[in-house]
C-alpha cells in the first residue's frame, strides 16, 4: 500500500511539472505548493527525492522541470486523465463540476488496457472536454489505424521508447522526426497530401500567438498548417 501512495505522490508531482513547466522553463516550488495544496518545506523534500530517482531536475530557489524520464510517466498519466475526462462527459454525461476530481482519483488505477478501449469508443479524441489537448499512447503505434487494427493483447504490445510532442509544441527552428498520426484513414490522406508521413523530417518556422496556424519545413519545403491538424501530429526532437 505505501508503495502504491508513493506512486501517486509522485505522479501529481509530474503532473504539474507537465502541465506548467517544459524543458526550458522551472515550475517554481511556490506554484507546486499552491496547485497540490501542500507545504513549502514538504514540497522542497519531495522534489530532491524525485531528482535522485530521475524524474526531475531541481534547481534550489528556481524549481524544477521533468527529465526524459519524468517527462514519460507525466504525458502517461496525463493522458489518462484527460481520457477518463471525456470518457465521463461523453459516455457517461457526469456533471461537468464532478468530472475533475473523478477523473483524479481514477487516473492512477486506470489500466493501459482500459484507456485503450476507452480511447477506441470515443475515436481517438484529440482534446478533452476543457479543450486542453490529450497527449498520444505509450504503445509503439504509428497511427490510431494501426492501433484500432491490432488485435495483440496489450502485453505484447510494445511501448514507444521515444518521447513525443506534438508539432505545435516544437521551438521555432527546432527540427524533429513525424513518430505517429493521431485520427482516421481520411486524416493520414489529407496529410500525405501535403507530403507529411511517419519518418518524414520536420521543422516549425512560424507560429501564430495562439497556434492557431503554423508554418513548417516539409522534407525543404515550407507548408501552411492548421493548429488543429498540428494538435494531431506528433514527432520525435531530433
Amino acid at each position: 500500500m505505501a508503495n502504491k501512495e508513493l506512486s501517486e505522490n509522485i505522479e501529481e508531482y509530474l503532473e504539474v511539472l507537465y502541465k506548467y513547466g517544459n524543458k526550458e522553463t522551472y515550475v517554481s516550488t511556490t506554484t507546486i505548493s499552491k496547485r497540490l495544496e501542500i507545504a513549502p518545506g514538504s514540497v522542497t523534500q519531495m522534489l530532491k527525492k524525485l531528482e535522485e530517482l530521475g524524474y526531475i531536475n531541481y534547481i534550489p530557489y528556481k524549481g524544477a522541470n521533468l527529465s526524459d524520464k519524468g517527462f514519460k510517466v507525466a504525458q502517461k498519466i496525463t493522458r489518462k486523465h484527460r481520457i477518463l475526462e471525456k470518457f465521463l462527459t461523453d459516455v457517461l454525461n457526469v456533471k461537468p463540476e464532478n468530472v475533475h476530481i473523478q477523473a483524479c482519483d481514477m487516473e492512477h488505477s486506470l489500466s493501459d488496457e482500459a484507456e485503450r478501449a476507452m480511447c477506441h469508443i470515443l475515436e481517438h479524441p484529440d482534446i478533452c472536454p476543457d479543450e486542453k489537448p490529450i497527449p498520444p499512447c505509450d504503445f509503439d503505434f504509428n497511427s490510431c489505424e494501426d492501433c484500432v487494427n491490432e488485435e495483440k493483447d496489450i502485453e505484447e504490445i510494445g511501448v514507444r521508447k521515444s518521447n513525443l510532442i506534438s508539432i505545435a509544441d516544437l521551438y521555432l527552428n527546432e527540427k524533429a522526426e513525424v513518430s505517429f498520426i493521431r485520427g482516421d484513414s481520411d486524416i493520414l490522406k489529407k496529410l500525405m497530401s501535403l507530403g507529411i508521413a511517419i519518418g518524414t523530417p520536420v521543422k516549425l518556422n512560424n507560429a501564430s500567438e495562439d497556434k492557431s496556424s503554423l508554418n513548417i519545413s516539409v522534407n525543404g519545403s515550407d507548408v501552411e498548417i492548421s493548429g488543429n491538424i498540428a494538435n494531431n501530429v506528433f514527432v520525435s526532437v531530433l
